[in-house]
Parts: C-alpha cells; sequence; structure tokens
C-alpha cells in the first residue's frame, strides 16, 4: 500500500510548538511506518519524518514572511496531485483546496476536515462530495450537506505525556489567544476563584489580547507562557490542577483538553461542540454554560480521579487506535 498523507505548510510537520494539524499528521505517519506502510509525505522543507518527504516550500510560511501563502499552497498541492500514480491513495489534511484537483486524477483521495473555518468553504466540499471520501474528526463537527465515511477521533502519543498522580492549585488555559476560545473567560473563572492562571498558546487575535486580556496578566495571579513547545507542554498540563477551556464555538476537536487528561488533568470546558465526545462528564471533568456555572464546578474537580481521566485518554485517544482506524479505512476504500 502505497500512501501520500498532504499535510498543511503553515507550520512545519511535527509543530516546533503551535500546529495542531501538523501534529496530527505527523502522528499518522509515524504510526503508518511503523506497521510497514510506504508513505510519502507532502510538507515543509523543515518537517522531520521517517516516512519519504516531498516538499516544494522549504519553510512554513507562518514562520517565514518572505512566503506568500497562496502561491506555496497552489504550488504544494499541484506537487501532490503531479504525481498521484504513483499512490494507491491520496489523505488530505489540507482543508478544502486539494478538493479542486479531485476530478483530474484517478487516484481515491480520503479527506480529513478538522473543522469548518467558515460556512463559505461549505460549496467546495458539497460540489466534490460524490468523487471524494470525508471523515469527520467528532460527530459534532459534521455538516448535514455532506456524506461521511466515518468519524475518527484524534489520537495522541502517550509517550509524551507523564502521568501526574498530583496537582499543584493553579490553573491553565492552552490555546489560542483568540475570542473563540475564551481566553478572557478563563481570567475571569480564575479571578473569582481566586486561583493562580497559567496562559499558554500563540497570540491569534492581538486587538483582543491587548484590550481583554493584557490588562489583567499582572505576573502573579494571571501569568503569560507564551506559545510553548512539547517539554513545557507536559509540565504544565500535568502539574496544573485543571485545563480551563471556556470556548464561544462549536470546536470540532479540542486536542489540549486530551493532552491534559492524558497526565490526569480535568478539564472544566463550555458545553460546546465536540466537548461531549471528548470529556466525560462528571469523570474526567465537567460540561458547564458560562462563567458561573464554571465557578461553582471548580472545588468539585479536586474530587475527580486522575488515575480516570489518564484510563479514558488510553482507551479512546491514543494514537495506536487513530492509526488502526486509517488504515481500515484505506482497505475499505480500495476494496471498492
Amino acid at each position: 500500500m502505497k500512501i501520500a498523507i498532504i499535510s498543511p505548510i503553515a507550520w512545519r510537520t511535527p509543530p516546533r510548538h503551535y500546529g495542531p494539524w501538523e501534529r496530527v499528521v505527523s502522528l499518522l505517519v509515524e504510526g503508518l511506518v511503523k506497521k510497514g506502510i510506504e508513505v510519502t509525505l507532502f510538507a515543509t522543507g523543515d518537517s522531520v519524518t521517517t516516512a519519504r518527504l516531498e516538499y516544494v516550500c522549504p519553510f512554513p510560511y507562518e514562520e517565514d514572511k518572505n512566503i506568500d501563502s497562496k502561491v506555496w499552497e497552489a504550488l504544494h498541492i499541484a506537487h501532490v496531485f503531479e504525481r498521484a500514480d504513483q499512490f494507491d491513495l491520496i489523505h488530505n489534511h489540507y482543508d478544502f483546496l486539494p478538493l479542486t484537483y479531485t476530478r483530474l486524477v484517478n487516484t481515491p483521495v480520503v479527506t480529513t476536515i478538522h473543522g469548518f473555518s467558515s460556512p463559505k468553504i461549505l460549496p467546495v466540499y458539497r460540489t466534490y462530495n460524490s468523487n471524494n471520501y470525508y471523515v469527520s474528526i467528532s460527530d459534532a463537527d459534521r455538516s448535514s450537506e455532506l456524506d461521511y465515511l466515518a468519524t475518527v477521533y484524534h489520537g495522541i502519543n502517550l509517550d509524551e505525556f507523564t502521568f501526574n498522580p498530583w496537582a499543584d492549585d493553579y490553573l491553565i488555559y492552552f490555546g489560542r489567544i483568540h475570542p473563540d476560545k475564551g481566553t478572557r473567560e478563563a481570567i475571569e473563572i480564575a479571578r473569582l476563584c481566586k486561583r493562580k492562571l497559567l496562559l499558554a498558546g500563540i497570540i491569534q487575535d492581538q486587538h483582543y489580547y491587548n484590550t481583554q486580556v493584557a490588562p489583567y496578566i499582572d505576573n502573579k495571579q494571571v501569568i503569560y507562557m507564551g506559545s510553548v513547545g512539547p517539554e513545557k507542554r507536559n509540565e504544565l498540563l500535568g502539574n496544573a490542577y485543571a485545563l480551563l477551556h471556556p470556548i464561544h464555538f462549536r470546536e470540532p476537536f479540542g486536542l489540549s483538553v486530551v493532552e491534559a487528561m492524558a497526565c490526569g488533568t480535568p478539564v472544566l470546558a463550555f458545553d460546546k461542540g465536540s466537548m461531549p465526545e471528548v470529556i466525560k462528564n462528571g469523570e474526567t471533568g465537567f460540561l458547564v454554560n458560562n462563567v458561573l456555572e464554571a465557578v461553582e464546578h471548580i472545588g468539585k474537580l479536586g474530587i475527580l480521579s486522575r488515575h480516570n481521566c489518564r484510563r479514558w485518554v488510553e482507551e479512546r485517544f491514543s494514537v495506536e487506535r487513530m492509526v488502526n482506524d486509517y488504515l481500515h479505512l484505506y482497505q475499505t476504500i480500495l476494496n471498492r
């Protein structure tokens, strides 16, 4: 079986710090290689992989502002499809753009939809619905207008996350600094609970950060850690009393939620999108509807079993399970 996997080129695969799609692609690629699958990864030139690496874009466009994203996206996708006949199957993790090439080749294409950035992109998915295989990353993140082959939850490498049965007393927010992710609400929850809050993540909305976040950063109760890499992520998540995840959108999955639970850290999240699928309410965290409900549940988090949090991830969100799920789908498609 020869598989081509298309990764985004916004960040390196795997990412140095931020880059959730690239992180999932890397885990999948390395898992497939371990199973003896012949994989070619199409990513940035500085990507690190045991698979065969193909690239045209030397560096991630989010890290090198001299790179025009539209130009290199076009070249990146063309580079894959001009070689389509070399593969049994193409697995697209690059959103809707590669779909427009799929009728030009005979190689089957499966697309993992990592979420819909806007309803405006749906016309592309609808147009190519009949000649593509779509995979959702949660049941919540499905469009009624599309046909899906399956839902495959993301998996994580559990070796990267150390289980910690004992917690410090601080709260952590781990994600993009953006209104959708509820950074301001996380601060409000921590302030009302009189608990220390650590913020970690890239600033995706500078105005929001300047007006809604920065005024509360005092380096005592609210501390901004910046965007952190894997080792620091493991430390911050593992030592936390709880992860705050007060999202304001229908989040397709939520890697940081799973990563926190892998360390034994329960999660307090707003009940939106995939959260009921990712969190076992009342056992690995709590689903709430607003800031005041979150504050009411803070004390209850301490009675949850951190062992149960880890076990939940081991059973449901391991990289091995994800790789096996995709292998099954590949075989299903090829058998057709």
